[in-house]
């Protein structure tokens, strides 16, 4: 991926798993957040396929991800009262307020909420407040590198259709 930077994971070659799941999903959290770096706001915006997604939409969907897997599914607050979309499709509807820097700022605060939220629990650990019922934080860790990796795949796909115009 072009905008992936080598380094975290690298860094964690030799460290506990749990060190390792957090610099991979830290990486992939940090190349979604750039994707949007060096566009236009009407880029950004921009709908190249016929879903609602958009580089733009990704990064706010991105956010509501880390919202459901580190504040509802750890502390079993519903949706609503985190302030998150119910469902999934949803998430990637913009508003007339949503800009690069608002949507980059929301999506850098939930992944440090996140990472506080974590930051108590071990591998093993069990989160209860997702509706498949109780989780380990390691399928969490997994679950997010999956959906991160995809999206971050989506956004290369899209900056590529979006610089070569």
């Amino acid at each position: 991926m072009p905008f992936l930077p080598v380094t975290l994971s690298e860094e964690v070659i030799n460290q506990p798993v749990q060190a390792q799941f957090e610099a991979f999903v830290d990486e992939h959290r940090s190349a979604l957040n750039t994707c949007l770096d060096g566009l236009t706001e009407e880029q950004v915006r921009r709908s190249l396929v016929p879903s609602r997604t958009t580089l733009l939409g990704l990064v706010k969907h991105a956010t509501f991800v880390e919202k459901v897997w580190f504040d509802e599914a750890i502390t079993c607050r519903p949706r609503a009262e985190i302030g998150i979309p119910a469902t999934p499709d949803e998430s990637f509807i913009l508003n007339d307020d949503d800009t690069i820097a608002t949507i980059q700022r929301a999506h850098s605060e939930a992944c440090e909420a996140s990472r506080l939220a974590a930051s108590s629990l071990q591998l093993d650990d069990l989160v209860h407040g997702n509706r498949r019922g109780p989780l380990p934080l390691r399928w969490v860790y997994l679950h997010m590198l999956r959906e991160l990796a995809q999206h971050c795949g989506h956004a290369d796909i899209l900056r590529e259709q979006l610089l070569s115009d």
